[in-house]
């Protein structure tokens, strides 16, 4: 082919690739698929908590030694789906009505922190979570105490072992019929279609369903109960610290 009737070129042409064969692509910057694989990990992660399982943090001494401050259990939403909470589950709920507290308005920092803990758990949370033991059920009447000092559910005393430091309770001495009423005493509490009576396992130190009612001569309306649609899901495991042994659930009945 004569010169003048050959393409303009700006340099030496590269390799062209056998015929059939696609160029090869070029490779994505380091810093973009850091960060695509980034965002795909969150909205994973995102998805998984938001419907399947959840991770928390303990948040208080309410649960001892069941669950210590600071740990982090998984809980699992599905958990109920079908179903509902027993007597001896331990559950996580979100703090509505008489049990929210009252908080301070986030700021900048506090917000974008309380989006990454509500979206990957770790962090804090935009919602105020509490993690208790679920003891009375729909149509349950929950009241303290036996002869012994035992709690009971439609007048069966419950097996307790996971109990730790409860009020302080000796028969003939500070029980439900002396003067000086024991601080264990309450009820009976009945509850409502979709409620839940719930209780700490540190029994002393817990702000739990009966706490306004302990003591009481009368059965008043005193207990605050959590509402089914606030039942997060089930506690299922401690992830850390690790080695923890599992959860004492299902009380069993009939024992003093």
């Amino acid at each position: 082919m004569p010169d003048q009737d050959r393409e303009p070129s700006n340099g030496p042409a590269g390799p062209t690739p056998p015929e059939g064969q696609a160029a090869p692509r070029r490779e994505r910057p380091f810093w973009l698929s850091f960060a695509l694989n980034l965002i795909v990990a969150l909205v994973v992660i995102s998805l998984v908590q938001a419907f399947v399982v959840k991770v928390f943090n303990v948040p208080s001494g309410s649960m001892e030694q069941t669950l210590n401050v600071g740990d982090r259990i998984l809980v699992n939403r599905l958990a109920y789906t079908g179903s509902a909470p027993q007597t001896g589950d331990v559950v996580v709920f979100s703090a509505q009505g008489d049990w929210e507290p009252s908080r301070e308005p986030s700021g900048g920092l506090r917000q974008a922190a309380e989006w990454f803990g509500d979206l990957t758990g770790i962090g804090p949370s935009s919602t105020h979570y509490l993690v208790k033991r679920v003891i009375g059920t729909p149509g349950d009447t929950v009241e303290c105490c036996t002869a012994e000092g035992a709690v009971t559910v439609n007048g069966a005393p419950l097996d307790e072992p996971y109990v730790y430091n409860d009020y302080p309770f000796s028969p003939g001495v500070q029980d439900c019929t002396t003067p000086a009423r024991s601080a264990r005493c309450f009820g009976p509490v009945r509850v409502g279609e979709g409620q839940y009576v719930v209780l700490g396992d540190h029994r002393a130190n817990s702000a739990d369903s009966v706490i306004s009612c302990r003591g009481r001569t009368k059965a008043e309306t005193c207990a605050r109960t959590v509402e089914e649609e606030a039942v997060v899901g089930r506690v299922v495991l401690t992830m850390w610290p690790l080695g923890r042994e599992g959860l004492d659930e299902n009380p069993a009945e009939g024992s003093g």
